[in-house]
């Protein structure tokens, strides 16, 4: 029987319509990006709401019994503000200071009331200047004045020490989306070895010229890091190859969905505990203890050593990212090969 015109369609073919156009995936899809979204939030907020000092590595410089009465004074500061402890001399502290040993020293002078506190804002300004407004008021209360001394500060145009952070999300974004293109071009999943080789290597590829991109626009550009811009370069390369390779595991074995564990893995829970906007020792303990551990935490460190630190302690931060980067080339080929045992070779036409 032909509808009439004007006729309003049943609630039954409005129902076929939706179940036709949000399929039972999509709608699954969907419900994954809400929980994407909520993760996000909670992340940020959580990690960044309130930044307050925690444990953090400090030294004290004076005689013995001067000092151990100062240590004794700050492991007492309510809510453990600071990781105190003796170094023998100021040159001494100096040094802790730069090999990223500790975050700031004071250097008590027993003959006199006046003080050096020694800080580095280029490990992150938010932290040096918490350390000094939290060891000025200290010494007030005893009637002591304190100078400060940035023993390693951030450049001029290095606001508040973050362009480090944003260079390395630009490499770890550039990771991600770079191995996601390729899962929507050509399939979430290789089809065999070969393929998932030549996806590897068009990531290396793309690593390289995007590291030395981020380098040469953050440096010799924009001035805004100091520090070696090859040795940038290499750290560039390596962290985008670590995200991408890593984005491409988690879609070989995952399928599209691996796309939002990547997001997960480096957006939602990488970006926020990675020591950017507030250096690590400001964080909350969840935070803390996971952004090592990730590719924005450990990238972000390691360019903060090269740019303020003259490259010092960034051994652990290239292990870890290293790691990434080969753990995903080996799940990547390994999901390979097993997909192609699994369905058997594809057709000689298809696209890598």
């Amino acid at each position: 029987m032909t509808r009439t015109a004007g006729a309003r369609p049943s609630r039954s073919s409005f129902l076929g319509e939706v179940k036709q156009a949000v399929t039972p995936r999509a709608a699954l899809l969907v419900l994954g990006v809400i929980a994407l979204q909520l993760l996000f939030i909670a992340s940020y907020v959580g990690a960044l709401h309130d930044p307050k000092p925690e444990d953090v590595p400090f030294g004290v410089v004076a005689p013995p019994a001067v000092a151990e009465r100062t240590v004794a004074r700050l492991e007492r500061l309510p809510g453990s503000p600071l990781d105190p402890r003796p170094v023998a001399d100021g040159a001494g502290a100096r040094k802790q200071v730069l090999d990223r040993e500790i975050d700031g020293a004071l250097i008590v002078d027993p003959g006199g009331g006046g003080d050096t506190l020694l800080v580095a804002s280029g490990g992150g300004t938010a932290l040096a200047t918490t350390l000094e407004s939290l060891v000025t008021r200290l010494e007030r209360a005893e009637g002591r004045t304190v100078r400060t001394l940035d023993v390693a500060p951030a450049s001029p145009q290095d606001f508040d020490g973050l362009s480090s952070f944003y260079l390395v999300v630009g490499w770890c974004v550039g990771g991600y989306l770079c191995a996601s293109i390729l899962a929507v071009s050509t399939g979430a999943r290789p089809a065999n070895p070969r393929r998932a080789a030549i996806r590897l290597t068009v990531m290396a590829l793309v690593s390289a010229v995007g590291g030395l991109g981020g380098a040469v626009i953050t440096g010799p550009v924009l001035g805004a890091l100091p520090g070696s811009a090859a040795a940038l370069w290499g750290l560039g390369a390596l962290t985008t190859f670590a995200v991408g390779a890593a984005t491409l595991a988690l879609q070989g074995v995952f399928g599209i969905i691996g796309i939002g564990l990547a997001i997960l893995l480096v957006v939602i829970a990488g970006n926020p505990s990675a020591g950017g906007a507030f250096p690590l020792p400001m964080l909350p303990p969840f935070w803390r203890a996971i952004g090592p551990a990730l590719p924005p935490g450990a990238g972000t460190w390691a360019a903060r050593s090269i740019a303020y630190f003259r490259g010092n302690d960034v051994t652990a931060s290239l292990w870890v990212l290293s790691a990434w980067a080969a753990a995903g080339v080996a799940v990547t080929m390994a999901a390979a090969g097993l997909r192609r045992r699994r369905h058997g070779e594809e057709l000689p036409t298809q696209v890598a």
